[in-house]
């Protein structure tokens, strides 16, 4: 069986010192998967890799965002059936209802695709006369 690693700056690793876990299927209590068992050393090295690709996605232009949540949207819609293969094996759901979650979170996929263009701010009060403030949110 092979064990599904961990992806920290776009690089798949096993776990530190290779820990790894089981799932198990519910219902017959068969393994189903063996994954990598993240760390604390692990979620520092994902938030520091995440630290460093920050700079660049945050300049990166809501159009080249839209695109890459859509695609994102898009690649889980043609993996449906392989999600619910999983979804089954892992947590004993039906595929009806494995399904209608994989469909669930595409559409949050495009609606936060759709989001990348609403541009939206707060009217702050000025004490200077005749000035109006704007807050806008950036990326943080």
């Amino acid at each position: 069986m092979n064990t599904l690693e961990l992806l920290i700056g776009g690089q798949p690793r096993p776990a530190h010192e290779t820990a790894t876990f089981e799932r198990a299927n519910p219902l017959s209590g068969e393994t189903v998967t063996q994954a990598a068992a993240a760390s604390v050393e692990d979620a520092q090295a994902a938030a520091d890799a995440a630290a460093r690709a920050f700079p660049a996605w945050s300049k990166t232009g809501p159009g080249e965002r839209r695109m890459a949540l859509l695609r994102a949207a898009e690649r889980m819609e043609a993996r449906q059936a392989e999600f619910i293969e999983r979804m089954v094996d892992e947590t004993g759901a039906t595929p009806g209802w494995a399904g209608f979650n994989v469909m669930v979170a595409a559409g949050m996929l495009r609606e936060a695709a759709a989001l990348t263009t609403q541009i939206n701010g707060d009217i702050i009060p000025s004490n200077v006369p005749d000035n109006l403030a704007m807050g806008v949110r950036v990326p943080c």
